[in-house]
């Protein structure tokens, strides 16, 4: 990729080649970052939830995010919803963890809203998620610890 012009990656797309931080913040080009996610990964919705739980408890919701993306892109029509209310879950810690009260509370009730139609699929916490992210929208007022609010995503 080339910092000099937009980044792009190998298939020509544009494709942000800065290091991020653990919260997915860029950070200079040639400063030390987190490793990325990889993107376009199909896995299970065992191995999404594992893998995003890993991701949550070390306090990279950001990167949790990625992997629920990635869900879903990839998994059936009926459970892209749900996928991506979990997603906006992630990303709402994230702009909670980054400062940011207003953006990741709005984000934290707009993805429980829209995963609470869904049961519990796949052993997915639904009332428990929604609850999660109910209650820490209420509470913004400052920067969070995303590993210590991390949710528990199964039942």
């Amino acid at each position: 990729m080339n910092a000099s012009r937009r980044d792009r990656d190998d298939d020509g797309r544009a494709r942000n080649a800065r290091p991020r931080d653990g919260l997915g913040r860029p950070l200079p080009y040639g400063a030390p970052g987190v490793e990325r996610q990889p993107e376009g990964i199909v896995r299970s919705p065992e191995e999404t939830l594992a893998e995003a739980q890993r991701l949550l408890d070390a306090g990279k919701p950001f990167h949790a995010h990625e992997v629920f993306e990635d869900a879903w892109k990839s998994g059936p029509e009926e459970e892209r919803e749900l996928w991506r209310g979990l997603a906006q879950l992630a990303v709402g810690l994230t702009h909670a963890a980054r400062g940011n009260g207003t953006g990741g509370a709005r984000l934290l009730l707009r993805g429980a809203d829209r995963i609470v139609a869904f049961g519990d699929p796949h052993g997915v916490d639904v009332s428990g998620l929604a609850a999660w992210a109910r209650e820490l929208a209420g509470r913004l007022s400052g920067p969070v610890d995303p590993g210590a609010e991390a949710p528990r995503l199964a039942l």
